[in-house]
Order: structure tokens, then sequence, then C-alpha cells
């Protein structure tokens, strides 16, 4: 009987061994109807590498799709920079009214990331995408205190994530803005306080809002993993009160995503701006990659070696979310020193309205300083409304990936390629 069963054994791991060369064999014979499964390609920690379902490591090259699913106020050139989402939003509407405010924006963002964008980020060399996201897209508050899980973000990363898929990209879902906010800025579209971690229903909503996404891509490899938070915890808000709490809020929340998906990663950034490390303690997840923001930096080792400390010393990957913003030169520079490190990298950003520090450029339409000086003024009179609208319309043609202008030099400093047949400058 033990003969039998060791023989049993031995036919079972050679099955095992010959099966990546016996699927192609069998495919025919089985027909359209029938499939062999073959293990999800998630990418996963392994040590201080990200490594895919075979063992063979990935690098994350990306680049951040800025401003489309989190609005900003540089973006659109706007003269109060520090206006939220929310307040952006209300601008426009104010100054074509609601109907055609709401078109606005759901245009927007029917153009500004479509397949042609995601098909030529694939093209040109890049392998992930990271994904800003505002909490609102995704949930529907009551004036009674329900909350339904409802609103145009589900649809739209659906939408990015099958395009992804069948680019061979991975996503990245960062929350860029949480629930009663994460930073203590305007910038994350709260009250200009990190009411996260102070009011327990924010909290409950984050996590929940989290459950629903890990619910949502689970069994969704093109997702690569969870930014949780972004740059938590601003410079400005009860640091000593608040460091000490954010990995012990890290590791509640997790615990509450790997009860639904085991099977990504999830980013834990830092506090103050994704910069501070000294907040994390012992590494409580198998599958984490840490991730750090640095923008303007010298670009050498010794700007970097705290994020490299932390990952030696615990044996975890890290990865730089957001940099750039600046010139070519400086591009490559900060680039190259990532890499040769190890450490992979995520550039700011895809698009930006007549700024070369971007992929691509959106060039400003005739009259779009109307809509940025009314849109930032809080008083006074405003331009008519028949005068607002083709401007608007204006740069909604102008952010489709056909009438963008492709900086050459900017890829070129990235290590990537300008694909054949592309308009650059």
């Amino acid at each position: 009987m033990a003969a039998h069963a060791s023989r049993g054994v031995l036919v079972a791991a050679l099955l095992l061994l010959l099966l990546p060369f016996l699927v192609p064999l069998l495919k025919p014979l089985l027909g359209n109807g029938a499939s062999i499964a073959a293990p999800a390609d998630f990418i996963h920690a392994d040590g201080k590498q990200l490594v895919d379902s075979h063992g063979k490591p990935f690098s994350v090259k990306g680049i951040n799709l800025g401003n489309w699913l989190y609005p900003e106020a540089y973006m659109f050139q706007l003269k109060r920079r520090i206006l939220a989402p929310t307040k952006i939003t209300e601008s426009f509407e104010r100054l074509v009214g609601p109907a055609q405010g709401e078109r606005f924006w759901t245009t927007f963002r029917d153009v500004y990331v479509a397949k042609e964008d995601i098909d030529f980020l694939k093209a040109a060399g890049f392998n992930t995408v990271r994904v800003p996201m505002s909490w609102r897209l995704f949930v529907e508050e009551g004036g009674d205190g329900t909350v339904r899980f409802e609103g145009p973000g589900w649809a739209l990363i659906d939408r990015l994530v099958g395009w992804c898929r069948d680019a061979g990209l991975r996503v990245i879902l960062d929350m860029h803005s949480a629930p009663g906010g994460q930073t203590g800025h305007t910038y994350d579209d709260g009250t200009g306080y990190p009411l996260l971690f102070y009011v327990p229903h924010y909290r409950q909503l984050t996590f929940a809002l989290w459950e629903k996404f890990a619910a949502r891509y689970r069994d969704e490899p093109a997702v690569l993993g969870y930014d949780l938070l972004n740059e938590p915890i601003s410079p400005f808000n009860d640091m000593a009160y608040l460091n000490p709490r954010l990995d012990l809020f890290y590791r509640d929340l997790v615990a509450a995503i790997r009860r639904i998906d085991p099977n990504h990663a999830v980013l834990l950034g830092g506090a103050q701006w994704d910069t501070n490390f000294g907040i994390f303690g012992r590494p409580f997840d198998a599958n984490a990659i840490y991730t750090f923001h640095k923008f303007w930096f010298d670009p050498n080792r010794a700007a970097v070696q705290e994020y490299i400390n932390y990952s030696n010393q615990w044996n975890v990957p890290v990865i730089m979310g957001e940099t750039g913003e600046y010139n070519d030169a400086w591009n490559a520079k900060a680039r190259k020193v990532q890499e040769q490190i190890g450490i992979g990298w995520l550039f700011w950003t895809y698009k930006n309205l007549e700024s070369t520090s971007a992929v691509a450029t959106i060039h400003k339409p005739a009259g779009w300083d109307i809509v940025a000086d009314a849109a930032s003024s809080e008083d006074g009179p405003l331009p008519s409304r028949e005068q607002v609208q083709p401007i608007l319309d204006a740069y909604l043609e102008a952010a489709k990936f056909k009438n963008v202008q492709i900086n050459a030099g900017y890829l070129r400093s990235l290590g990537m390629s300008v694909p054949p047949g592309t308009k650059t400058q």
C-alpha cells in the first residue's frame, strides 16, 4: 500500500512539473469551451523586491494619473492653488450652472484618461499607473446618516483596470483623499484638520470603503495593490499625538482588508507627506510595500538613505510613489539613483496644462485665463455662461489624447521611448 502511495506522489509531482509544457498541447483537444486554470499573476513582496507569480522580479516603472479622479487647482492653473477638489467643482458649476458643470466633470473623466492614453503608456515603456482617487466619487451619504457605496468612480476604475489588463499594465489604487481628511490640509478635500483620526464615523467609513475595493478586486491581478492613505498627517497638525498612532491605524485597516483579500499588496506611506518612516515599527504584513514621496531633492543616495535603512533592516520592499515636477535632467538623475539602489518609482504626472514637467502637455485654450480667474474668485462679477461654456468645451477637446503634446525629453528622462507616430515636442 505504501509503495502505491509513493508512486502516486511521484506521478503527481511529475505532472506538476510538466503542466506548463502540456497546457499548450492540450488546449486544442479541450476545445473553446474548456480551459486549464493557471495561477493568478499577482505582484507580491518577496524580501526587498517585488515578484510576479513565477518569482520573476518586478521593478515598478510608473506614472501617476494625477488630476483625473482627484482634481488639483494648479493643474487647471487656478490662481488659488490650495483649492480643494470640492471647491474646484463648485467654482466651475458657479460659472456655468449645476447641469453644465456636472456635464463638464462627466466628460472630463471620460477624456482625461481614455484607452488611447493607457495603450500609449504601455507602448512608451511604463509598467504601472497609480490612480489618485477622491473618496467622494465612490460614496453617497444621505442626510439621514445613511451611506451607499455608489458613484461614478466605480465604473471608471472598472474600465481603467480592464484597459490596463488588456495592455499589460499594473494599477495602484491610491486613496488620495479619505473620508474626513487624512493630512490636515485642504489638499485632502477635508476641513483642514485630519478628522479621519479623530472621528469614529470617518474611520469606519474609510475601513468600509477599502473593504469594498478589496471585495471588488481581490481576484484581479491587474491591480498591483492598495495605497491606503496618501501623505497622511501634515506637519501642521498634532504630530506628537498622531504620528505614534498611524502605524496602529494601518495595522487595523490591513487586518480588515485581509479578511477579504489575501492577494494584493498594501502600500503604506509615511507621515508628513509620505516622508517620515520613523513612525513605522516592525512590519506586520508579509505583503506590504512601504512608499515614500520625494520632490526636488539632491538626487543622490543620501537623500533616500532613511528609506533604504528601513528596507534593509526589515527586509521589505520600498518604492517612491511620487516624484518629479522638475526638469528632464533632474528626472534622469533621480530615476537612475532609484534604479541603482533597486527602488521602484512612479513620477508625477501624466498630463498637465501647458507644462512640460509631465508626459503630456494639454495646450491651454484661448480664453482659459478668464475661466481660471473667475473660478479662483469668491466675489466680484462673473463672465457670462455663454462666454465660459465654449472655453470649457475647448479644454475638454484639448485634453483628449489625440490633441495633447507628448514631451519626448520627459519620456527619455524616465528611460522610456516615444512610440512611432506620436506627436512630440
